[in-house]
């Protein structure tokens, strides 16, 4: 008996040893849409494949900025993330063309596109970046928020200091309108808007009101000047290890991850407006003769956009109904 029971507190610490650890590292806080997919992929593969990982969440920019975090995907160090295709344009530069202002019509449109052709096989092009792309998730439409003043024309954006991701699209289209683009990684941001360092920065809904961004800004213009996607990425190392059916409850998680994050948007969509007007935030719209106003004056960054990521297929994207 004495043996047996050896063997027994043996095959249970092999057991435990067994359970692979997952890193997973993002930018926003643990009640993000970021944290709620985070969850759901944990929640999904622990449903299917009971013990076998056990999983590390690094909220709120916990191993470093995106950038650093997709570096460690790459190389091992950190087995996934979620991430915005703003920071992912560095590692796959044809991923920018998702980021051309005013390319998607609505929140409809652009998951059709995600979900369809295009978004799978750009999802696929990852795998020569070092990275593996496990499905599109999103943040939503971006808007505008500062510290100066409403914005309602192209002139509004004169001088403005504003944070952008390193993403040279939306440098691009900024520097057009006559802003002042100031690439910063998205630690730095609230420090920099409370010192007054930058006026203002963009992002959406769903990370202004999650990043409490009514903190530190006043003002809020819904322009939706662009969609901004994000990826859940997994270590080609670890994904190497995966079995068959490891790889399909990842997949799986994938798809129910996705499911919540936009459930999340969503919802931030429905309700995000209210709830940073009671805090105190001074809200515009941009009618869509305004959007078409700034969609006018970005007609030279347009042009580089279509040489770099090729007018087919930014048409084939506005067709896609």
């Amino acid at each position: 008996m004495k043996y047996v029971y050896a063997a027994a507190l043996i095959g249970t610490t092999a057991a435990g040893a067994a359970a692979q650890e997952v890193k997973i590292g993002y930018a926003l806080a643990e009640d993000s849409h970021y944290g709620v997919a985070a969850k759901a992929f944990e929640r999904s593969v622990t449903d299917s494949l009971g013990d076998q990982f056990s999983f590390r969440h690094f909220p709120s920019s916990g191993l470093g900025g995106e950038r650093e975090v997709v570096e460690g995907v790459q190389l091992g160090s950190v087995e996934m993330t979620i991430v915005s295709t703003g920071t992912l344009s560095n590692f796959l530069p044809e991923v920018g063309v998702f980021d051309v202002p005013f390319l998607f019509a609505s929140l409809d449109h652009a998951r059709k596109v995600l979900d369809g052709e295009i978004g799978q096989d750009m999802l696929a092009k990852f795998d020569d970046a070092g990275l593996r792309a496990l499905a599109w998730g999103e943040q939503g439409f971006r808007h505008i928020t500062n510290n100066r003043g409403p914005i309602a024309t192209p002139e509004d954006t004169e001088g403005l200091k504003i944070r952008t991701m390193e993403n040279p699209v939306h440098i691009e289209a900024f520097r057009a309108l006559g802003a002042a683009p100031t690439p910063m990684a998205w630690p730095e941001v609230i420090g920099a808007l409370q010192q007054g360092a930058i006026d203002g920065q963009e992002n959406p809904l769903s990370v202004i009101v999650s990043a409490k961004l009514s903190e530190v800004q006043k003002y809020l213009t819904l322009d939706g000047h662009v969609y901004s996607p994000a990826v859940i990425l997994i270590s080609p190392a670890l994904w190497g290890q995966l079995d068959d059916a490891q790889k399909t409850a990842f997949d799986q998680a994938a798809t129910d991850a996705v499911a919540a994050m936009r459930g999340y948007v969503d919802d931030v969509e429905a309700s995000g407006v209210a709830t940073l007007k009671e805090q105190g935030m001074q809200v515009n719209e941009l009618s869509p003769d305004q959007k078409a106003a700034f969609r006018d004056a970005l007609a030279e960054p347009y042009k580089t956009y279509e040489a770099q990521f090729g007018k087919d297929l930014m048409d084939r994207i506005q067709a896609v109904d």
